[in-house]
């Protein structure tokens, strides 16, 4: 059955509100029905970054939802050049929201956060959506190397998931292989596990390429040490291995929540993800 729809008592005519400030009967702005005090604290601002082979559009399912609850959402390009410039962007990108931001990173995007985010005194809290959360002086490439249960599907000895574009005037961009090349087991076994085919056919196409610095430009300070953290975990994860993200979770202090789900939950699952991002509002306020 359909609830039946709450009345709430009308306002006042906006002419007898005048008449009564001005007769001095009324101190305060009279607010709707059932507001509290919470109503009184401005909404943070949901900052998304994306991480490798992506791009902001990633996170369309989640901003659909976030922004059907009233949050103001933007989810600014991530250069995918290395840890320090890419953070020094976002920090700059930063500065032009006033306000609460809550800050939330997916895959690589953990290392531009975890960076991005030390001393910015808007930022009441990190999300981490099947993310690096990197300590001082780590990276990705000695994280991916750490021994786990299963492994990373893109770390072999032969970089048989990449393809390597020279890039004029020095550096490479990685691109990831569509097909199977063993032991890498191709885009969509590897990297969109758990997205539609379709999906993920248009997401290889469109990848956008890593830069190859990124995999061993040490991380900062991180400011996870000092910011609220939260975690979701998808524990079909083929890039970052479920147990690596339990064990950076768990140094970070952050609030884990886990889902079944590969790399990409945040296409797969958007509602698990958007929960955990409103939870750490609820939390963070």
């Amino acid at each position: 059955m359909r609830a039946t729809p709450r009345r709430h008592p009308r306002r006042p005519h906006a002419w007898l509100i005048a008449v009564l400030v001005m007769l001095g009967l009324v101190i305060a702005p009279i607010d709707g029905a059932g507001a509290g005090a919470n109503d009184m604290s401005p909404k943070p601002t949901i900052v998304l970054v994306h991480g490798d082979w992506a791009d902001g559009s990633s996170w369309s399912g989640v901003i659909a939802r976030l922004q059907r609850r009233g949050f103001t959402v933007v989810a600014p390009p991530n250069p995918l050049r290395g840890p320090s410039s890419d953070a020094a962007y976002l920090s700059s990108y930063l500065q032009t929201i006033s306000g609460p931001i809550v800050l939330v990173a997916h895959s690589y995007g953990g290392f531009v956060t975890t960076n991005a985010a030390l001393g910015d005194s808007d930022i009441t809290a990190l999300v981490y959506i099947d993310a690096f959360i990197p300590d001082e002086g780590e990276t990705s490439a000695d994280l991916l190397g750490m021994p786990t249960p299963t492994g990373s599907c893109i770390v072999d000895p032969a970089n048989a998931a990449f393809n390597a574009v020279p890039i004029p005037g020095g550096g490479i961009d990685l691109y990831l292989r569509v097909a199977p090349n063993p032991p890498y087991t191709g885009f969509a076994e590897c990297f969109t596990n758990g997205v539609n085919p379709r999906d993920a056919a248009v997401l290889a196409a469109a990848q956008r390429p890593a830069a190859i610095e990124q995999l061993f430009e040490p991380s900062g300070l991180p400011a996870w040490k000092t910011i609220p953290s939260w975690s979701l975990i998808g524990t079909q994860d083929h890039v970052i291995p479920p147990a690596l993200q339990e064990f950076m979770s768990e140094r970070a202090n952050a609030t884990i929540e886990t889902v079944k789900a590969g790399h990409l939950l945040l296409i797969s699952r958007p509602a698990a993800v958007t929960n955990v991002i409103e939870a750490a509002v609820a939390a963070s306020s």
